[in-house]
């Protein structure tokens, strides 16, 4: 009986921690084994027995678990840290860490990538401040808000728009108690339109309830309900909440390998978790639904690139010879046909300033694309953003990449102290002292590209965009003063946009008339309102 009690308590302890820590018992994970060392450590101290033997006060050891005990241990031992050490150290394996990312293609067109986009579909929120005016949406229902809390914030495609989507989470055990069937629905912000945040309750007249969750306890807890749901021997990451385009939520969950012994993590596909049902769908990455937009967890990506970048030469390169590295982290970037990529600036080792390319990496097939192009990395450009503006301490968010006109082109907000944004800023990414800063997105657009275009090609000619010449009549001018500069917006026969000029870029400019004849020259893009690159009054021509 004495020794009945011990081993009934370590077989409860244990399977507490079991529960609790949920390691994946499989071949190349550790989680399992040093569970059983902390087992066995226990083990150890409650079956041995030690007394005081007098007069001399000494203690003596009087009974042990067993020699068996000790052999276990070692074994464990160097399963944990002798096997790793020979079947994963980069020492041994650096070509193998180097070509886990896969073949990283020689990128050729930006477009194939990251598509022209129009002024209304740039990301002006971030993550930070979706919480924000997630926060506020849920403050202003006090019932609501004292129950529950906002989880992570994940970004993604909706129907062609882009959102930041969040569930609403338990805030502790008592609350999830009192209301097990679940959390009433989730927050969505939208990513390009700060005004446009919704608190979704109900779905095609149904209640949402977030059953399954992180916020939750036994085994609604989201990654304890996978775990006993037959997926113990599979490596699983990123719980990331999203929506089908119906707006039905979801947990997506990579499943991964050990490529590398102990090390190389790599995705193998996803498991699509039913948010209120807990019903589970497994998909390789080839059949994955296409609303599912990252397969790929960033961490894995980064790590990869790094080594990818690291052991170019093998890993005996001290001369650091060719090696690159990833600049600010990952961003996540949208491409044409719903596609989304991890976008990442590289520089080479020692020169952490200036960038000697990008990569984008594809969320779901990891097909990686390396572009050659010296700039600016993402560090540099919000330098140089936040000192266009120093006077005011504005903040810079993390930028995001897109093409303006087919100009590689960072585009980032200017926040206060109070995360609240006040102003935009686009750095071209091949030259950061190409800045542009404005109150509107319109605004910041017109000062980047005056500033573009006076650089007189000091950035890649390859880089300008398509641009469109034609004479007309001007039917309709006026003009407009922003920021201590006149911008004329005039209409012309036979066309249905809207064209705009800053007097900097002609004198001709605020002298021209309705009915005079005009040469013009823009870049081809998807506005309304498209900014000229060039402009000359032939009428004035013809007096001179």
């Amino acid at each position: 009986m004495k020794r009945l009690i011990p081993i009934l308590f370590l077989l409860v302890f244990g399977f507490v921690l079991f529960y609790m820590t949920l390691p994946v018992i499989n071949y190349g994970f550790v989680g399992l084994p040093i569970l059983i060392i902390f087992l066995i450590l226990v083990a150890i101290v409650a079956f041995t027995k030690i007394e005081v033997v007098k007069p001399a006060n000494k203690l003596r050891i009087i009974s042990t678990p067993g020699k068996y005990v000790y052999f276990l241990l070692l074994a464990v031992l160097a399963y944990v840290i002798i096997v790793p050490i020979l079947t994963s150290l980069p020492m041994f394996r650096s070509d193998d860490y180097q070509k886990l990312i896969g073949e990283v293609e020689d990128g050729q067109n930006l477009k194939n990538h990251i598509a022209p986009i129009s002024l209304d579909k740039i990301r002006v929120v971030d993550e930070e401040l979706a919480m924000l005016l997630g926060e506020k949406i849920i403050g202003s229902q006090p019932s609501l808000g004292s129950q529950t809390e906002i989880g992570e914030f994940t970004i993604q495609k909706v129907n062609d728009e882009l959102y930041w989507v969040a569930p609403l989470l338990h805030t502790g055990f008592f609350k999830w108690y009192n209301n097990s069937g679940g959390t009433p629905g989730y927050v969505m912000v939208s990513a390009t339109n700060e005004r446009d945040v919704k608190l979704i309750q109900n779905v095609k007249g149904k209640p949402v309830k977030i059953k399954y969750q992180p916020g939750a306890f036994f085994g609604s807890r989201i990654d304890r309900h996978v775990y006993f749901s037959g997926y113990a021997t599979v490596g699983l990451e990123d719980f990331n909440f999203e929506i089908d385009d119906n707006g039905h939520p979801y947990w997506i969950v990579t499943k991964y390998k050990k490529r590398i012994g102990f090390a190389g993590n790599d995705a193998t596909g996803v498991l699509v978790v039913d948010a209120e049902t807990g019903a589970i769908q497994e998909y390789d990455i080839a059949n994955t639904p296409l609303w599912v937009d990252r397969i790929q967890p960033i961490s894995f990506i980064e790590e990869q690139l790094n080594d990818w970048g690291e052991y170019v030469h093998g890993y005996w390169n001290w001369a650091n010879e060719n090696k690159l590295m990833t600049t600010e982290g990952l961003t996540l970037v949208y491409g044409e046909n719903h596609k989304s990529y991890w976008y990442t600036g590289l520089s080479s080792v020692g020169k952490e300033e200036s960038a000697v390319g990008f990569v984008l990496v594809d969320t779901r097939t990891k097909e990686a694309t390396y572009y050659r192009q010296s700039g600016a990395t993402e560090y540099a450009a919000q330098s140089s953003a936040e000192g266009k503006v120093q006077e005011k301490g504005y903040h810079a968010s993390l930028p995001i990449p897109y093409l303006i006109n087919n100009i590689p082109t960072y585009v980032m907000t200017l926040k206060d102290d109070g995360g609240l944004v006040k102003m935009f800023a686009m750095v071209s990414i091949n030259d950061y002292t190409i800045v542009g800063v404005g109150n509107t997105m319109r605004e910041t657009l017109m000062a980047y590209k005056n500033v573009y275009n006076m650089a007189d090609n000091g950035i890649d000619p390859a880089a300008v965009s398509t641009k469109k010449s034609f004479k007309s009549v001007v039917t309709r001018i006026e003009n407009d003063v922003k920021n201590g500069n006149s911008f004329y917006y005039f209409t012309v026969k036979d066309y249905a946009n809207i064209f705009v000029g800053s007097s900097q870029l002609s004198n001709e400019l605020p002298v021209t008339m309705v009915g005079d004849s005009i040469n013009i020259a823009f870049d081809v893009d998807l506005e309304e309102v498209i900014d000229v690159s060039s402009f000359d009054n032939l009428n004035i021509g013809k007096k001179k």
